[in-house]
């Protein structure tokens, strides 16, 4: 079942008719304790009409847990749902990522729908038809590919978010710029994501998601040209896996686009190392980052941990580490691999900018 994605003017109207023409014999909303609080008001009226059953999670990445799911489950079989039933995914990419597993895995299976609050989760995570959770240490290493009849992406709940999320998700756009064309790159590194326009963030979103439309249509299993989309994660996973932890101590586990954003730059390091990628542009992009997202905190004492962790990512076939690399902006070598020398000249680079 192919997802039909909704670039919303008005998210009642387009979620009222979302649900009309979705089965249903009861609906119920997924949220997290924030998106409950600052989200859910601008939909709640609609909701109280379909007599919908809220359930509430407790936010962040690292609650995207076995247990929580469980909690899910839990709550739908208490609710009375059947295999008819609907799940709303209000929220950000944890909430997408979670609840689309439990959509996909209860009763095997029933329809669900996403309305990503977050930028992150508008461009990425509840676009393309994977879910999860992460388990044993490791994101995203349990989950299933399954479509949500609908992703309804409406701008208007991006006010609700603080400079930090929104830089995360404008990570993930920047990537798909990368992997892409030229054009879209160069007017993501000259938009100012600390005072954004939202009315022109909203038609640059839209043009976001085609591209991951597009490569997701082509290859909806991931076997060929939607590794694409793992530029920039390889590293990325790693520092973001590493952050968590060590997130007892200040200032906390990064955010997902975060530590993208440092693994594009590693990445974009090792294109122009093996792949040709044009030095000026790759200097051009981390200053970007560099000017945007500041540093992340880790040493060459670190190394082994991260290679470590690269190495247990889901997407390597061997022992080798894969990665996808750029020979040009939206010129893609997909199936690349490093030797740990690269990739710790990778990490200095992130780290050093030499």
């Amino acid at each position: 079942m192919q997802q039909r994605v909704i670039i919303s003017q008005d998210i009642e109207h387009d979620l009222a008719q979302a649900i009309a023409e979705t089965e249903h014999d009861h609906v119920f909303v997924l949220t997290d304790d924030i998106t409950q609080e600052c989200c859910l008001p601008k939909v709640a009226s609609l909701f109280a009409k379909h007599n919908a059953t809220t359930i509430t999670i407790r936010h962040d990445d690292t609650n995207k847990t076995l247990a929580t799911l469980a909690d899910v489950w839990t709550a739908l079989q208490r609710g009375g749902a059947t295999r008819h039933s609907l799940l709303v995914n209000l929220g950000g990419g944890m909430v997408t990522d979670l609840g689309g597993f439990a959509a996909a895995t209860f009763k095997r299976g029933i329809n669900f729908i996403n309305i990503p609050t977050t930028l992150l989760a508008m461009v990425d995570a509840a676009v393309g038809g994977k879910t999860g959770i992460n388990f044993g240490g490791l994101k995203n290493e349990v989950g299933a590919f399954a479509n949500a009849r609908y992703v309804i992406v409406n701008t208007c709940f991006l006010d609700t978010l603080d400079t930090a999320n929104l830089c995360s998700g404008y990570a993930e756009m920047l990537k798909h710029s990368l992997i892409s064309n030229a054009q879209m790159w160069a007017e993501h590194i000259n938009f100012d994501i600390l005072q954004p326009d939202l009315a022109e963030l909203q038609r640059m979103v839209a043009a976001s998601i085609a591209v991951k439309e597009h490569i997701v249509a082509d290859d909806p299993h991931e076997h060929g040209i939607r590794k694409a989309l793992n530029f920039g994660h390889t590293i990325g996973h790693a520092l973001e896996e590493f952050s968590m932890q060590q997130s007892t101590q200040p200032p906390g586990a990064l955010l997902h686009g975060y530590a993208v954003a440092f693994g594009l730059i590693g990445e974009l390091y090792i294109s122009a190392r093996k792949a040709g990628f044009p030095t000026a542009r790759l200097h051009q992009t981390a200053r970007f980052i560099r000017e945007n997202y500041g540093a992340v905190a880790f040493t060459c004492d670190d190394y082994p941990t991260l290679l470590n962790l690269m190495r247990h990512d889901k997407k390597n076939t061997s022992d080798t580490i894969n990665f996808t690399l750029l020979h040009d902006i939206g010129d893609i070598r997909i199936n690349q691999t490093a030797t740990d020398e690269e990739i710790r000249e990778a990490l200095d680079f992130i780290r050093e900018g030499y």
